[in-house]
This record gives structure tokens, sequence and C-alpha cells, in this order.
């Protein structure tokens, strides 16, 4: 855990040494944004994707927009805390650290192309080999497991709290290895029989499909987690109150209406799988509030320490009485 806190840091710092932009004062109207993608893929296979969003963004606010690609989800919660990008693509997980920790807040969130504002993580394998998710629980060391990130929602958030954490599983010790990557290079791996499991999500097996189905044809879904909550699209807090309000109303306008410019907008969200943003706030986090309390809970309780499970469970009963608070106040949210 040291060693890959350590390892993460400097992923953190040597991304922001390589940032481009230099630290500017965001609460001015800035001369340029930098927008950042946490893609779970490769920059060359989500470049061509986003590029006519964010062209389209950049003629809407009258600001040029140019985009800054990383798959190291800490690096790039730290280059928008010291002002290096002021708005971002986040996966629910990170936008929840940006919030937390460096002065983000959430404009929208996506939906899917059916309208829904959730995906799944899941598990995957390479077919035909028979591994079941029973096989994969028995824990008896047999298979090798690809984890995402640390800090990725679907990657490693979810099947902690949902599949290992309630059976009392460690995947270090359930597995003979365990490497962590980012979803494509899992699903690479797994489809050519590198590593025998590994976690993904409905998002990046869509993907998968889509761009190799021939390889995408070789890999299985062994588990499913429930509905995750999308992604969301952050800006910092003292950006331009009259810039943040156009991008705004860019993002939750965008393939919306009637006519040929609607349609090729609406074309432009297909490739990225989405149907297009909804408003949000912060309250839409609060899922993944509950899961990271609930996770801390039951680190508290392996360590044995009466005083961190106190600590913990006062934190999680917190959290979960203000997540019911917010839905209560926003019943239709």
């Amino acid at each position: 855990m040291i060693r890959r806190r350590l390892l993460a840091g400097l992923a953190a710092a040597l991304a922001l040494a390589g940032c481009s932009q230099k630290e500017q004062p965001t609460g001015a109207h800035p001369k340029e944004l930098t927008f950042s993608i946490l893609s779970a893929e490769t920059q060359s296979s989500m470049q061509p994707l986003w590029t006519p969003l964010l062209d389209d963004l950049s003629k809407s606010v009258g600001v040029p927009v140019k985009p800054y690609f990383a798959s190291n989800y800490t690096s790039l919660v730290e280059a928008m805390r010291f002002g290096q990008v002021q708005a971002g693509w986040f996966s629910a997980r990170p936008a929840l650290e940006a919030v937390n920790r460096a002065d983000a807040e959430v404009l929208g969130r996506v939906v899917d192309a059916g309208g829904d504002a959730t995906y799944r993580s899941v598990l995957i394998a390479r077919k035909g080999r028979g591994i079941k998710l029973d096989d994969v629980l028995k824990c008896n060391r047999k298979y090798s497991f690809g984890i995402g990130d640390a800090e990725s929602t679907s990657g490693t958030l979810a099947p902690m709290t949902y599949l290992f954490t309630p059976g009392g599983i460690e995947p270090a010790k359930c597995f003979k290895a365990v490497r962590a990557a980012n979803h494509q290079a899992n699903f690479f791996a797994v489809a050519n029989g590198v590593v025998d499991v590994a976690t993904n999500n409905s998002v990046g097996v869509l993907f998968a499909h889509r761009e190799n189905p021939t390889l995408a044809d070789k890999v299985e879904v062994i588990w499913t987690s429930p509905p995750l909550p999308e992604s969301s699209i952050l800006v910092r807090k003292d950006l331009d109150p009259a810039l943040k309000e156009k991008m705004r109303q860019f993002f939750i306008t965008y393939g919306t209406g009637s006519g040929p410019e609607a349609d090729r907008q609406r074309e432009v969200l297909k490739k990225l799988a989405y149907g297009g943003f909804r408003p949000a706030d912060d309250g839409y986090l609060d899922p993944i509030r509950e899961m990271v309390a609930g996770q801390a809970l039951a680190d508290a309780r392996k360590s044995g320490d009466k005083a961190k499970v106190a600590a913990a469970q006062a934190d999680f009963d917190e959290v979960r009485a203000a997540a019911a608070q917010r839905r209560a106040a926003n019943p239709d949210v």
C-alpha cells in the first residue's frame, strides 16, 4: 500500500511537471481553458472522440479549449487542485476527490444513449476457459487478476464494495498475482491470456466490441455490479461565473433539439457512447461517498482497533444521513 501511494504521488508530480499550461489565476476570465479527460483508455483512442466536442465547446464559450489526457486519476485531480486545468470529465470516484480536494464543482452528469445516468462495473474472463465467478471467489490463488487504478470507481471501488469486501476477500491474498492497469489494458490482457480475470465496466466493454470486435469476442463478463453514477463535467469553483454558466448551458443543451446541427452533435455524442448531459450538482456523488465511507469502515473493522471502528462508523453514519437528507429535499434528482 505504501509503495502504491508513493508511485501515485510520483505519477502526479510527473504529470503536473509535464502539463504545458502554467498555473494561472482562474477567478478572472481565462484566455484559454484546459479540459482534462480522465481516460481509462489510451489518448490515441480517445482524442479523436473528444476533439469535436471540445471544438464545439470552444466556439460556444468564446475561449480556446485544449485537452489534457492522462490515465492516472491522481494526477488529474492534482492538476485541477493547482489550477493547471480549469474543467474536465471525471468518473465518479475521482470527481468526489476533486470536489473534496481541488476546489471543484459539478456542472452536469453524463447519460448514455438510452438516457440512463448509470453504468456498471464488471469482471471479465477469457471466453472458453470455463472461469466462473464461484471459481474466482474460492480464492485458491489459481488465477491472476487485473484490477483498476486505486481511484477508479468501476475498476477498484465498486468490485471491492459489492463483491470482495462483503465476502471478506483481499485480492492480494486471493489471486496468484495482481496487476493494476487501465480498463483498456486489462481488457487486452484478458483477451490475450496475460491475466485470467480483470475488472472493467459496461462502457469499456461496449467500446471494445465497437473498436475491436474480434478481440472482444474472446472475452466474457462473469460478474456485474449494481448501477453506478455515470461520469460528470467538473469546473473549478473560482472560474469566472459567467464562463461557468456558458459551459453549463453548452453541456445540458448539447445534442438536444432538431435540425442538422443537433443531428451532428448527436453523432459526436454517439461516438462517445453518450446520449447527452443532465444538470447535476455535487449531491449526485452521494452513492460514491457512501461506498468510500463503507470501505473505510470495513478496513477499520479488519484492523480490530475499536477507536478506528468507532470513528469510521460515525463518519459512515454522517455520510448516509446527509445523503438521505439531500434525497428527501430533491426526490426527483
